[in-house]
């Protein structure tokens, strides 16, 4: 599928979506489309500061249900045609039995894509990183909130939070530095000296010994250098989903004082434009 045909499915995409919910904000990964949709719209940051380009282009968006009022993000790949909701992203703004009827919604109206929901991932930090914004600042409050001064005080806050966050995990990483010289000449000394000369150990039994104790400093160090990055990499988790936050309040700050711009239907709408249903 060219770009032209992605971005076309792309737009068709989300006009789906309208039957259903109201679209919020959303978040392109190397998509333009035109018209401009009406509502909040980002980079997809996750994406755009990987390392790696070999990443399908895609979109994300925030959607509320008509019904409940649940808030989900739902990802839509049209090269692979596939729909992902994200779980973790729209975490405790949404109930499971909403999330599994949105689903059914889209199995049934997209038949030939692969429908799923993400799960959170403990080694990356998933719910640590949504609990920390979530004591500052909600998603729901990002995307109605109209006090737009506390947004940006409740933001500003939760940088602060990721940058404490990043500083710790340079001080752990300086910490295991520094220490792993000391260390690695007392696992030396041990293993060499003590255990390799100790009278009355056999061969077998000394080798034994000295490879526990390699095992153990290794693994040591391995688990101390894993905290460090794991703490640096839900740091810059945290600061992206600020600078996330912040995007879609400037956006929303931005077309509140153009209300003659807004789409304030709920009828049909012309393709490629997001009905927001914005009073």
């Amino acid at each position: 599928m060219d770009a032209e045909h992605e971005t076309i499915a792309c737009q068709r995409f989300f006009d789906s979506l309208t039957e259903l919910c109201v679209v919020r904000s959303v978040k392109l990964y190397r998509f333009r489309l035109d018209p401009v949709p009406r509502v909040p719209v980002l980079p997809c940051l996750d994406h755009e500061a990987m390392s790696s380009e070999n990443i399908p282009r895609h979109a994300a968006a925030y959607v509320e249900d008509r019904s409940s009022r649940d808030i989900h993000e739902i990802l839509f790949v049209p090269s692979e045609s596939l729909i992902e909701l994200d779980v973790v992203s729209a975490a405790d703004e949404h109930s499971v039995r909403s999330r599994e009827r949105l689903m059914a919604w889209l199995k049934e109206r997209f038949p030939s894509h692969t429908v799923r929901a993400s799960t959170p991932s403990a080694f990356r930090g998933d719910r640590r990183v949504m609990q920390a914004c979530r004591a500052q600042v909600s998603l729901r409050e990002i995307l109605h909130g109209d006090d737009f001064d506390r947004l940006d005080g409740a933001l500003e806050k939760l940088r602060t939070i990721a940058a404490l966050m990043e500083k710790e995990s340079r001080v752990a990483s300086w910490g295991l530095q520094i220490a792993a010289v000391p260390l690695v000449a007392l696992a030396a000394f041990l293993v060499f000296a003590v255990v390799g000369f100790a009278p009355g150990l056999g061969t077998v039994a000394a080798r034994a010994i000295q490879g526990v104790i390699v095992l153990l400093a290794t693994g040591v160090f391995v688990y101390l250098g894993v905290r460090a990055v794991h703490l640096t990499e839900v740091a810059n988790r945290v600061w992206k989903r600020a600078t996330e936050y912040g995007l879609i309040v400037s956006e929303r700050r931005r077309l509140s004082s153009r209300p003659w711009d807004l789409d304030t239907s709920v009828g049909a709408v012309p393709a490629g434009i997001i009905r927001t249903d914005r009073s």
